[in-house]
């Protein structure tokens, strides 16, 4: 950490981080990339990562995602009388 804070560095160092081996956060242009691999596919919040997401991913990179981030729920199932979204557990 001591080396990255005065900025004393002659070039910056960029840092990407993926949660999947489409790399869609640009771990293949980085100095460092954390790339993490999900056991099960995770809840996603779509509220949330609407903002986030990078809308133009190259090579269709929504319709390749695994997990379905980028992609809002069209239709949401009805259990038990209560709305939920479809997951896989």
């Amino acid at each position: 950490v001591r080396h990255f804070t005065p900025m004393t560095l002659p070039a910056q160092v960029r840092i990407a981080l993926a949660c999947c081996l489409n790399m869609c956060g640009a771990v293949h242009a980085s100095d460092i990339a954390i790339l993490g691999i999900h056991r099960k596919p995770p809840m996603i919040d779509h509220k949330r990562i609407t903002g986030v997401c990078e809308k133009n991913l190259p090579l269709g990179g929504f319709a390749s995602c695994p997990l379905g981030a980028p992609v809002k729920p069209t239709k949401k199932a009805e259990v038990d009388g209560e709305e939920k979204s479809k997951s896989v557990k």
